[in-house]
């Protein structure tokens, strides 16, 4: 496991003080990892259905050395599911998709190329909240390909299936504190994107956690875009994802073809999107969920989940 990362953020909402269990989720400062499940991908799956049609083309051209290049821009987080639950994240950013072609109603985690199938991801994340009863995972299902009616309702019933009464029921994000969903033995909230699960009581709609992107790879532009959010973030009614991520154009897949997103983009602007995150707060008005590539490149998680500590400071200083 790489420096700075091990299981020391594996209990981190069941250690929290009692004031914090008693806060709305909304108001906590909470680590979430961006394209979660790109960690693995499969190399001889063909070209995802998220995919331009220049890469398609690309594909076509130089079948192995564009699957090679995509490899490199999607592999946007380096450790496995486990890992990131150790070190302490707790949001996942997912999208899913068929495999064209494939019989049956099979979903893969992807992210330009396939990866994980659902389901694997799933049990694993299960078997982690089983283990660590006070810990409540966000799964952000936001983008959907190649599916039809049959692959969603498949998908519905596999979610339903592996969480169980670990789902937490769509309710006022206002209600959800840790205590609260303690008492009710929940564990995961599910955000699902589509009208088909509008009515199902354990999927919570899209609407209930805007993540806006700001789809820049300047890192000042980045920050004027997330502070710009934060101001106009709603009073009630939904958490809040900062997506403190850059993302690479299509010029930019072609420079940094040799070097990787994870050279040419992520480490050279990483010390100063951190710095920015170290300086927020939690709270009314504040950060919620921030997300970011690479979480095994810094402490990301323990800078998110600290700045929980000013919440405190404030709390100890309200008049009696």
């Amino acid at each position: 496991i790489p420096a700075g990362i091990g299981k020391v953020n594996a209990d981190w909402m069941g250690s929290l003080p009692s004031q914090l269990r008693a806060m709305p989720l909304k108001h906590l400062a909470v680590p979430g990892s961006h394209d979660s499940f790109t960690f693995w991908v499969d190399v001889h799956a063909p070209v995802g259905p998220d995919q331009k049609a220049y890469v398609k083309y690309l594909a076509t051209m130089f079948s192995v050395l564009a699957k090679k290049v995509m490899v490199k821009w999607s592999m946007t987080q380096n450790l496995t599911f486990r890992e990131q639950l150790d070190a302490g994240i707790r949001y996942f950013d997912l999208r899913v998709s068929s495999k064209p072609g494939e019989v049956g109603n099979e979903i893969y985690f992807i992210h330009g190329l396939f990866g994980h199938k659902v389901r694997d991801g799933l049990l694993e994340i299960n078997s982690f909240l089983s283990r660590h009863k006070k810990e409540v995972v966000f799964l952000d299902f936001n983008h959907y390909y190649a599916m039809e009616e049959d692959h969603h309702m498949y998908l519905l019933s596999m979610l339903q299936d592996v969480f169980g009464s670990k789902l937490c029921n769509n309710c006022m994000v206002e209600n959800v504190t840790l205590e609260y969903l303690w008492e009710k033995k929940y564990q995961v909230i599910v955000f699902y994107h589509h009208p088909l699960a509008e009515d199902i009581p354990v999927m919570w709609p899209g609407s209930k956690i805007p993540a806006p992107w700001a789809n820049t790879t300047e890192p000042n532009k980045l920050i004027q875009f997330l502070e710009t959010t934060l101001k106009e973030r709603a009073k009630k009614g939904s958490f809040h994802v900062t997506q403190a991520i850059l993302t690479p154009r299509v010029n930019t897949v072609a420079l940094g073809f040799f070097w990787g997103l994870r050279n040419y983009l992520v480490e050279r602007n990483l010390p100063f999107i951190m710095s920015w995150v170290e300086t927020q707060r939690p709270g009314v008005d504040g950060v919620n969920i921030i997300t970011s590539d690479f979480v095994d490149l810094t402490d990301f998680a323990n800078i998110v989940i600290k700045l929980n500590n000013l919440l405190l400071c404030e709390h100890n200083h309200k008049p009696r």
